[in-house]
């Protein structure tokens, strides 16, 4: 298992959060992959998603496809 280095990631959250603790963030990776974590364990585990599956994931998202 490869681990993904994090530390310098800038992690943002939906405009839709209105500033609550209990929301998912993301990070834009420089490898072009996405990093999603919860923001209520900054320090916990990230799911890295490859850029096409992202581009996937957040159209049906737009679309209703989910």
């Amino acid at each position: 298992m490869s681990t993904t280095d994090l530390s310098g990631a800038t992690w943002r959250k939906s405009s839709r959060s209105n500033g609550q603790a209990s929301c998912v963030e993301v990070a834009d990776l420089d490898t072009g992959h996405h990093a999603v974590r919860d923001s209520k364990n900054r320090t916990g585990p990230a799911l890295i998603i490859p850029s096409t599956q992202w581009a996937t994931f957040t159209t049906a998202l737009g679309t209703d496809e989910l």
